[in-house]
C-alpha cells in the first residue's frame, strides 16, 4: 500500500490586503489578504522551509530515496533547482534530486508518479505568482511551497492510505506564459470553464471507480486550479456534501500555483479523523484526481507547522513595497557597489556549511564553531572536529544593529549577533523583521534565503527570522 508518510506546507510571513491595490490604483476594493515571498525568497528557498518541515515529523526519521521538485517559476534554467534543496536537506549523494518545472500541472503530476513509485520520495512543491498591476493574478495569487514524503507500508505508518485516482488531459489553450515574461496570460474565461468541467467531471468519476468509493463517502474534498470559475463550478457538480469542501485559502494566502493541491492537503489531513475519505482534485491544462483514506495514525500525528497557525502569524507588507520586491516599482538603490557573483568552487568547498548550515565541534572542549574551523577556539587542537548541524537550533539576540547603508534590495538591513542553544555564537542577518519591533533577548530560528545575485547566480545561504510558530 502506497501513501503519505509525512507532509508539511510553508507560507511566508507578509501578507498584503487586496484593499491595498485600490487604494493606490483605484477600483474595486479586494477582500481578505495574499501572501507574499520577501525579496530574498524563491521558490527554491520556500521549497527548502516545506521540505524541512516534513523531514521533521518523518517516521522514525526516514529519510527519502529521491527528492522531486516541482514549480511553475524555477529560480533556474538548464541548472537543476532542485540539487540546493537536497544540499540543504544534508541528503547522500546517491539519492537523486530533479525538477518537473515550467507547468502549474507539474506538482500533481510529481504526486502522482511519487504515488507509482517504489521508492519513499519527497516531493516539494513551490510557486510565486504574480501579475501585472490591478490584474487578478496579482491580487488572487499567493505564493507558498508545500511538501509530501511519500512511500510504502515498509517506510513507517502511513497517515493516509492512496485508494486510487485518474486523469484527464486535452490539448487547449487557457493560461500560458513564454520564456522570460514576468506574466501570465489568460484566455476568455468561458472557454476555459467549457473544457475544464467535462474533463474533471470524467476524471472524477473515474477516480471514484478507481478507488472504490462514492461522491457521498468522501468526508474532505479539495478542488483547486488557476481557473477560478471552473473550480467553482466542478466543486457544486461533484456530488459531495457542501460541508465536505475544505477551505481553499483564497482569502488568506491566495491561490499558490504548483503549490496549492499540496497546501490544501495538508490543511485537509489536520483537521481529518481515521477513516475518512480525502479526494484532491485538480484542474491544469485537464483534471486529476487523486483519492485518500486517512489512517489511525493521523490521529496522533502533529504537523511541524500547522497551515492554520502561519496564516494567523502572518505580517503586513504595503502595496509599494510588494511591487518593488516584484521589481515592478524600480527604487533607488543604496549607493553601494552591489554584489559580485559568487565563486564556485569556493561555494562546493565549503557546502555543508552554506548550504546546510553545518558547523564544527571541538570532541576535546566541545566548543561549537560557527562557521566550522580547524583550530580550536579553546585548547588550540587542530583537526579534532566534528560536524555539528546548527539549521535547526534556536539562538537567541545577543545584540543588532540596523544598517541603512549597506547595500540591499529592501533596507534597512538588520544584523545580529546570535548565541544558540548548546553553544555556538553567530553574527547574522535577519529577515522576516521590523526592526522597530526587535529586542536583545528574542528567540530566532534560522532559515533558507537568498543573500544576493550576481550575473545570474544566487547566493544562498541562512538568516534568522523571529520565532513566531514553535516547531512541535
Amino acid at each position: 500500500m502506497r501513501g503519505i508518510l509525512s507532509y508539511s506546507s510553508y507560507v511566508p510571513y507578509r501578507r498584503l490586503a487586496r484593499s491595498a491595490i485600490a487604494e493606490v490604483l483605484g477600483g474595486a476594493p479586494g477582500k481578505g489578504t495574499r501572501s507574499v515571498a520577501s525579496y530574498d525568497e524563491d521558490t527554491t528557498t520556500m521549497g527548502v522551509e516545506a521540505a524541512r518541515l516534513a523531514l521533521d515529523t518523518a517516521p522514525g526519521g526516514r529519510q527519502p530515496d529521491e527528492l522531486w521538485f516541482a514549480t511553475a517559476t524555477p529560480t533556474y534554467l538548464d541548472k537543476t533547482n532542485a540539487t540546493a534543496i537536497h544540499a540543504a536537506l544534508r541528503l547522500d549523494s546517491d539519492r537523486p534530486a530533479v525538477d518537473m518545472a515550467g507547468a502549474v500541472r507539474s506538482g500533481v503530476g510529481a504526486f502522482r508518479a511519487a504515488l507509482s513509485s517504489t521508492n519513499a520520495v519527497l516531493v516539494v512543491t513551490s510557486d510565486m505568482r504574480t501579475g501585472l498591476p490591478t490584474s487578478a493574478d496579482e491580487s488572487s495569487g499567493g505564493d507558498g511551497a508545500a511538501a509530501v514524503l511519500v512511500g510504502g507500508d515498509a517506510d513507517g505508518p502511513l497517515l493516509a492510505s492512496y485508494l486510487g485516482g485518474a486523469s484527464a488531459t486535452e490539448e487547449f489553450v487557457d493560461r500560458w506564459r513564454a520564456p522570460g515574461d514576468m506574466r501570465s496570460k489568460v484566455w476568455e474565461e468561458r472557454f476555459g470553464e467549457t473544457a475544464y468541467l467535462p474533463l474533471g467531471e470524467r476524471a472524477w468519476n473515474d477516480g471514484l471507480k478507481a478507488a472504490a468509493v462514492t461522491a457521498e463517502q468522501v468526508d474532505r474534498l479539495v478542488v483547486t486550479g488557476t481557473h477560478a470559475r471552473a473550480v467553482r463550478g466542478l466543486a457544486g457538480r461533484l456530488g459531495t456534501s457542501k460541508e465536505a469542501l475544505v477551505d481553499d485559502l483564497s482569502t488568506t494566502v491566495g491561490n499558490t500555483g504548483t503549490a496549492h493541491p499540496g497546501m490544501l492537503l495538508a490543511s485537509a489531513l489536520e483537521g481529518a479523523r481515521p477513516g475518512q475519505v480525502i479526494a484532491v482534485v485538480v484542474l491544469a491544462d485537464g483534471a486529476d484526481v487523486l483519492v485518500f483514506r486517512a489512517t489511525d495514525a493521523v490521529s496522533s500525528f502533529t504537523p511541524a507547522r500547522p497551515v492554520a497557525a502561519q496564516v494567523e502569524a502572518g505580517g503586513s507588507i504595503t502595496y509599494g513595497k510588494f511591487l518593488s520586491w516584484r521589481g515592478l516599482l524600480p527604487v533607488e538603490p543604496p549607493r553601494r557597489p552591489e554584489p559580485e557573483r559568487i565563486s564556485a568552487s569556493a561555494a562546493a568547498r565549503s557546502e555543508d556549511w552554506k548550504y546546510a548550515f553545518v558547523g564544527s565541534r571541538d570532541r576535546s572542549s566541545g566548543a561549537i564553531h560557527l562557521p566550522p574551523a580547524r583550530i580550536s577556539m579553546k585548547g588550540d587542537a587542530v583537526d579534532d572536529m566534528e560536524p555539528v548541524p546548527m539549521a535547526d537550533i534556536p539562538a537567541t539576540v545577543v545584540t543588532f544593529t540596523v544598517d541603512r547603508l549597506v547595500y540591499s534590495p529592501s533596507p534597512p538591513v538588520v544584523f545580529a549577533v546570535l548565541d544558540f542553544d548548546g553553544g555556538g555564537r553567530f553574527a547574522c542577518e535577519l529577515t522576516d523583521v521590523d526592526a522597530d519591533e526587535l529586542s536583545i533577548g528574542d528567540r530566532v530560528e534560522m532559515t533558507f534565503r537568498r543573500i544576493s545575485s550576481g550575473d545570474g547566480i544566487h547566493n544562498y545561504f541562512w538568516k534568522a527570522r523571529p520565532i513566531r510558530i514553535p516547531r512541535s
